[in-house]
């Protein structure tokens, strides 16, 4: 930590013209957010020297009133355009907050070249030395700010400054190399997703949207391309970072050093509020973020909500709002009036629901999977084969909603996909009773292969009367085997919140894969990026495999949600 408090004196309040137009137009179509206290001020394009002296391009936006108003930084690489104009710049200044929002070096006009994780503990540094010279600036310090805006909240409190009074994570990442690979399975379409998002928004909504239209035209041809290193540069161009990050699949490569953020929230004492959706892509994050926290004692707060990475920021953005804004003002503007009376506040069954502690208090509810399609509590008494089914690379079994940075993430009707040779499912009976599942869903998978290399795919489904099936959730594990033994692999399936009302049936989808969500399997054990040759698999699941859910206990409340 460095540097002092500057002294707190009611500041002159900045010289700055109106906020930009495109900014108010798309204020004026917020619903649901509280009434605006103040009018806003902005100053635009001011330089900010980084510790090398790269300008680091900033928009200041104010409140038009006299007084000492706390400050908020905003880091982010996507440009200072919209949304994050309106949605950060001009809602927080309105109800009291200077906002600092600023690009992150090599991107939105800023200098230097963008490297995705490596400068921004420094850059972070350099803004705040950048606030203290500033009459405006009272000592008092938040952050907030979703994805890549959560990573550099991260990364300056890997050493807090002694003005972070408070920070607001909104589905934001900690770990670079887990948004890219697991287990060493490539999540080529979040890598895509990253590429166009972060290569591109920064230059403005045209150019986003030319470069979005153009992968999408592409798409086809780059999946169907061989081997798949840089077959995204007709549509993205060239990303250097995005070709070192697809590249390193062990988190355990020296390229990755430094990259992961985690102890930062070891022993954090600034108070911090997570927000999170159950189908966001980075949701673990979130968890694994709240579970550090919790171990270091501070005050912290976390809300999940029933959104995908993108709509927590649209249809659930009064809740994102209104939850950012009161942890803000509790901790910078000493106003705890609109604190929920719990830490934890999580989206179940169609309402909100408080929570005393996380994880909630709950019992672990196995099911087993069962010759003819059943699912059953029964457990096996051997580890005799149940069902098989192939998986060709030629033909891969494609990827439906579920956790994704794309379009087309969330909760999906299964049955099309269920119809395949290659999909697998185990149905229970219908439930006699509603089922509540809260916390973390993990298969442990018995499965043997004839190539001896494998993806397996893992999904939790809901099934209604009319036979609709719905994911809730899921993952992917990587199986290695040796002739007719089976492999054992532990697939953690997500953190989940979800009702399973009487008459419904818990299914278990099992597959060889999710593509584009995940670069196909070879067979052949050789890395995504680099496989030419493609040999289809044939894949048994074994009668000791086993899905096991959180049965919730002892709900403390429900509100209408």
């Amino acid at each position: 930590m460095t540097s002092a408090t500057p002294d707190t004196v009611t500041a002159a309040r900045p010289a700055g013209g109106r906020p930009p137009l495109s900014a108010r137009l798309l204020r004026a179509v917020f619903r649901g957010l509280p009434a605006k206290r103040h009018a806003v001020g902005c100053e635009r394009g001011l330089a900010v020297p980084a510790g090398d002296g790269s300008p680091l391009l900033t928009d200041h936006y104010f409140p038009r009133a006299e007084g000492d108003f706390p400050t908020l930084l905003v880091r982010s690489p996507y440009g200072r355009g919209l949304p994050w104009s309106a949605m950060y710049g001009l809602l927080f200044a309105e109800q009291g907050f200077h906002v600092v929002l600023q690009s992150c070096r090599g991107t939105g006009g800023s200098g230097g070249t963008f490297d995705f994780w490596r400068n921004e503990p420094a850059d972070g540094q350099a803004a705040v030395a950048w606030l203290r010279q500033h009459p405006w600036f009272n000592g008092t310090l938040g952050t907030v700010g979703p994805s890549y805006l959560g990573y550099t909240q991260w990364a300056l409190a890997l050493d807090p400054p002694p003005e972070l009074k408070a920070m607001v994570v909104q589905i934001g990442l900690h770990d670079p190399h887990a948004v890219f690979h697991t287990d060493g399975a490539l999540h080529l379409d979040n890598a895509l997703a990253v590429g166009a998002g972060m290569g591109h928004q920064h230059r403005g909504a045209l150019a986003f949207t030319g470069v979005t239209l153009r992968l999408r035209r592409r798409l086809r041809g780059i999946l169907a391309t061989r081997p798949l290193r840089g077959a995204y540069r007709p549509a993205l161009g060239e990303l250097p970072w995005l070709e070192g990050a697809m590249s390193h699949p062990d988190a355990g490569d020296p390229y990755w050093s430094g990259s992961s953020l985690a102890e930062a929230a070891e022993g954090l004492r600034v108070p911090t509020c997570l927000i999170a959706g159950w189908h966001d892509a980075i949701a673990g994050q979130s968890f694994e973020q709240y579970a550090r926290l919790r171990r270091a004692g501070g005050e912290n707060a976390l809300l999940v909500g029933p959104w995908t990475h993108h709509t927590a920021l649209q249809e659930g953005w009064p809740e994102v709002f209104a939850e950012s804004l009161a942890w803000l003002r509790a901790h910078l503007c000493e106003d705890r009036s609109a604190l929920r009376p719990t830490e934890v506040r999580v989206h179940l069954g169609g309402a909100w629901r408080d929570v005393d502690q996380w994880p909630a208090k709950s019992a672990d509810v196995s099911w087993y999977p069962f010759p003819g399609a059943h699912l059953t509590r029964q457990a096996p008494v051997d580890n005799s084969p149940v069902e098989s089914f192939g998986y060709d690379p030629d033909d891969p079994t494609p990827a439906l909603g579920g956790p994704l940075l794309s379009p087309g993430a969330g909760p999906r009707d299964n049955r099309p996909l269920e119809a395949r040779a290659d999909v697998l499912t185990f149905t229970g009976p219908p439930l006699t009773e509603p089922l509540d599942i809260l916390g973390p869903v993990t298969a442990r998978l018995a499965v043997s292969t004839d190539t001896g290399h494998a993806d397996v795919f893992t999904r939790l489904c809901d099934v209604d009367p009319e036979g609709r099936s719905v994911n809730v959730c899921d993952g992917l594990g990587r199986a290695r085997t040796a002739g007719d033994t089976p492999a054992r692999l532990t697939v953690p399936m997500g953190t989940t919140a979800h009702r399973f009302p009487a008459g419904h049936r818990v299914r278990w989808q099992i597959s060889g894969g999710a593509h584009p969500r995940y670069a196909r399997s070879s067979g052949t054990g050789e890395l995504p990026l680099d496989a030419t040759t493609f040999v289809p698999a044939r894949i048994t699941v074994h009668a000791d495999s086993e899905l096991t859910v959180p049965g919730l206990q002892s709900p403390r409340s429900d509100s209408p949600g």
